[in-house]
């Protein structure tokens, strides 16, 4: 009896050291757990990002990071930066207002760096002009961003979403023969051509289409009507860029007017297509997959 009650003593002390040990393991993760929160946050305080961009503004949200300010746009932006300041558009930020915030970046777009970067080093402002003229400068972009402010692990799973939400829907487009593609960027009053080193002659490219502008430096060039027709596109995309129901309106004029577009045979089978922005930007955006997948529906219907 008295070897029974010994075996049951030490049996409870066993229980009680060992749910003693759990107790103190679980409150060393809660402390490190804690101290990791802290510590993201102390980052967070530190950097004072503002985006100027929509595309940037939705890169940053998708990474976990916070922003002082946001770009002035009618188009939606993530929840969580709603309540900040706007700092004016893309194109023209106000400079008093983002040096009133003093950020520690700005974070713009190189297609904007000519007009942009000359004014931010005028009045003193860090400024960084992200790439984001092609699917894959875009990708790189996301993870440059991430290192750079301890999103590796989020910019790493979010560039992996994008290429197997890109495979999956790119496998559409592998049994139909390559059709040739002119794409028109339309501004209020003109229009240009756009090149294969567009984001959307990206876009035209890895949904399988043949650019007629192949082998063109700039993303963009005057039209040439007379060597356009030449090239017989199977297909003409035209992009509205800014103020689209003005542009769709200058287009259709334009197509009705010239007498020159009447003898492309885009234009003879009725395979003109109109798309707009956000999803058809002048940079690429998250929403790569979407708007591919709508290329892709329009060259192979």
């Amino acid at each position: 009896m008295f070897n029974r009650l010994l075996q049951i003593v030490g049996l409870c002390s066993l229980i009680i050291i060992l749910s003693a040990c759990s107790n103190s393991i679980r409150e060393n993760e809660n402390k490190a757990e804690e101290k990791n929160n802290e510590s993201n946050t102390a980052v967070q305080d530190e950097n004072r990002i503002i985006p100027t961009t929509v595309a940037v503004t939705q890169i940053l949200d998708a990474l976990n990071l916070d922003a002082i300010a946001i770009p002035t746009t009618g188009y939606d932006l993530p929840e969580r930066y709603k309540k900040l300041p706007e700092i004016g558009n893309p194109m023209s930020p106000d400079m008093e207002i983002v040096k009133s915030l003093n950020p520690t970046e700005v974070l713009s777009v190189t297609t904007l760096e000519a007009d942009l970067k000359k004014t931010f080093e005028e009045v003193g402002i860090n400024a960084s002009f992200v790439n984001l003229q092609s699917i894959d400068n875009m990708k790189a972009a996301i993870l440059e961003i991430g290192d750079k402010y301890d999103r590796t692990t989020e910019a790493t799973k979010l560039v992996s979403e994008l290429e197997g939400k890109i495979s999956a829907i790119r496998l559409k487009a592998e049994s139909h023969e390559s059709p040739k593609v002119l794409i028109l960027l339309g501004i209020p009053g003109s229009y240009l051509v756009a090149t294969e080193n567009s984001y959307i002659g990206d876009l035209v490219r890895m949904a399988g289409g043949q650019n007629v502008m192949i082998g063109q430096e700039p993303e963009y060039l005057p039209s040439n009507t007379e060597f356009l027709q030449q090239s017989n596109p199977d297909i003409i995309i035209r992009l509205s860029h800014g103020m689209p129901e003005q542009v769709v309106e200058m287009f259709d004029e334009e197509f009705v007017t010239n007498d020159i577009w009447k003898h492309f045979d885009a234009v003879k089978n009725k395979r003109v297509y109109d798309v707009e922005e956000p999803l058809f930007g002048t940079t690429a955006t998250l929403a790569v997959p979407q708007a591919l997948e709508e290329l892709i529906n329009i060259m192979y219907p």
